[in-house]
C-alpha cells in the first residue's frame, strides 16, 4: 500500500549530508517513483559488486545512465513532480535531482576520467578485465561504489514505499531465513 505522507531521511555518501524532510507524494509522483525504482533495482547500483565480479567500467556506465533515465522520467511526468505541496518539503523531483547531483555526480566526475586514463594504457596482450583488475585504484573505486550503493539502496527503498510495493532488492540471506523457508 502506498504511503500518503512520510518523513524522509536519506543519507548521502562520503559524509556530505542528507536529504530530509516531509514528502506527500501524489499519484503522478507515485508513478514516477515506480519507474525510478524499477531502474534502480535492476542495475548494479543496488547490488554489491564483489572484488572479482563484473567490470568497473560497466558499473560506472550503469550509474551514469541514471542521469538520462531520471531526466526522461522528469520530462514524462512534467513539472508537477517537482512541486511542493503546502505540507511537503520534498517532491520526487527535488529528491531525484539531489541524488544525481550530490551523490552520483561527484563520484562519476572523479572516476570516469581516472578509469578512462587507465584503460588507454592497456597493452594489447592483456585482456580488458585483467587490465582493470590490476589497476592500483580498483579497490578504492570498488569501495566507493559500495558506499554509493548504500545511498542508492536507501533511495530505492524510499521509492518502493512511495510506489506501494514490497522490496524487490535482493537481500543477503541468513541461515535463519533459509530455515524458515524449508
Amino acid at each position: 500500500m502506498a504511503v500518503k505522507s512520510l518523513s524522509v531521511s536519506l543519507g548521502l555518501p562520503f559524509g556530505i549530508g542528507s536529504i530530509s524532510g516531509t514528502w506527500e507524494p501524489d499519484e503522478n509522483e507515485r508513478r514516477a517513483a515506480w519507474e525510478m525504482y524499477v531502474e534502480l533495482v535492476t542495475r548494479i547500483s543496488v547490488q554489491e559488486l564483489g572484488p572479482e565480479e563484473g567490470f568497473l567500467r560497466e558499473a560506472l556506465t550503469s550509474l551514469y545512465s541514471l542521469f538520462g533515465t531520471t531526466r526522461q522520467i522528469l520530462r514524462d511526468h512534467g513539472p508537477e513532480v517537482a512541486q511542493l505541496s503546502k505540507r511537503s518539503e520534498l517532491s520526487f523531483g527535488t529528491i531525484a535531482v539531489r541524488v544525481l547531483n550530490e551523490a552520483l555526480r561527484p563520484s562519476l566526475a572523479t572516476w570516469h576520467p581516472a578509469l578512462s586514463y587507465h584503460e588507454t594504457a592497456r597493452p594489447e596482450n592483456v585482456s580488458p578485465i585483467d587490465h582493470e583488475r590490476a589497476w592500483e585504484k580498483a579497490p578504492e573505486l570498488r569501495a566507493e561504489l559500495n558506499e554509493l550503493r548504500g545511498t542508492l539502496r536507501g533511495y530505492a527503498d524510499l521509492l518502493g514505499k512511495v510506489a506501494g510495493v514490497p522490496s524487490l532488492i535482493e537481500r543477503p540471506r541468513t541461515d535463519d531465513s533459509l530455515a524458515q523457508r524449508d
